[in-house]
């Protein structure tokens, strides 16, 4: 089987560049599963209903999110009108699986591919960021649920020592853990002794003349006035980042990941 992930879509840029780029990166590739985080698709804050569905038309399979899954408040709505067996499109847009409990959403997803049994587990770190439950214990939990040996995970963090850190703790027990939420590409793509692919961060879908997706203008007139502004996202240098990761579906195990920027 071979995954593609999608980093964080950012805006109507990055939703742009996806709608262009998808269908030939699914072709070139061989993508049997794609995955994409949507969490700042709607304006670079947040994500709604519509704006997901039109993603999964597009031929994405499952959206993870992250910090601004709340920004848009259709989102929470959506997820409390859902259950089980009813609007099954919003089990496919997940939130991070260690917010507490009772929240609205979904943090882990359970589906089939070409008849190939797959999970994706959407994570979000506590190294500066808000303090929710140990993503490490909550993906021991769910991995004790999970009988597919196809399991990707997004861990939505800011520290890249967190990050890495889950790579290695669930190294040989997931196919891919891949990092998201910096915005940043790093260059640090391997598969790890156990058999997971890793990356610390994916990078944007998005505007990359820009600070991480938001009219540079913007942002550094913040730092240089330390006044409240609201942020608008930018439209130059859109790039699409992405990795394919080639998994053996019998056991599990990645035999390669490939970093991709496209323009």
């Amino acid at each position: 089987m071979k995954i593609l992930f999608i980093g964080d879509i950012f805006g109507r840029p990055g939703r742009t560049i996806v709608k262009d780029r998808l269908p030939g990166l699914v072709k070139k590739y061989d993508a049997d599963l794609v995955i994409a985080n949507g969490e700042n698709a709607a304006a670079g804050f947040g994500i709604t209903p519509p704006l997901a569905e039109d993603l999964f038309e597009l031929g994405i399979d499952v959206l993870t999110t992250g910090n601004h899954v709340w920004d848009k408040r259709e989102i929470v709505d959506y997820f409390q009108m859902a259950d089980g067996n009813h609007n099954g499109m919003a089990r496919r847009i997940l939130r991070p699986a260690n917010y507490p409990s009772d929240m609205p959403g979904w943090g882990l997803y359970e589906g089939r591919k070409n008849e190939v049994p797959y999970a994706v587990i959407n994570l979000q770190g506590r190294v500066f960021m808000a303090s929710n439950d140990d993503p490490f214990r909550v993906a021991d939990q769910l991995l004790k649920e999970i009988k597919a040996k196809i399991i990707f995970v997004d861990m939505h963090a800011e520290a890249t020592s967190e990050k890495i850190s889950l790579g290695w703790y669930l190294d040989g027990r997931v196919t891919a853990i891949v990092g998201t939420h910096t915005h940043v590409p790093t260059a640090d793509e391997r598969v790890l002794p156990g058999g997971t692919a890793y990356i610390t961060d994916v990078g944007m879908t998005g505007p990359y003349e820009s600070v991480i997706g938001v009219k540079k203008e913007l942002v550094v007139g913040k730092f240089l006035s330390n006044m409240p502004v609201r942020f608008e996202p930018a439209t130059g240098d859109v790039r699409l980042c992405a990795v394919v990761v080639d998994c053996d579906e019998t056991s599990g195990h990645a035999r390669t990941i490939e970093r991709l920027m496209l323009s």
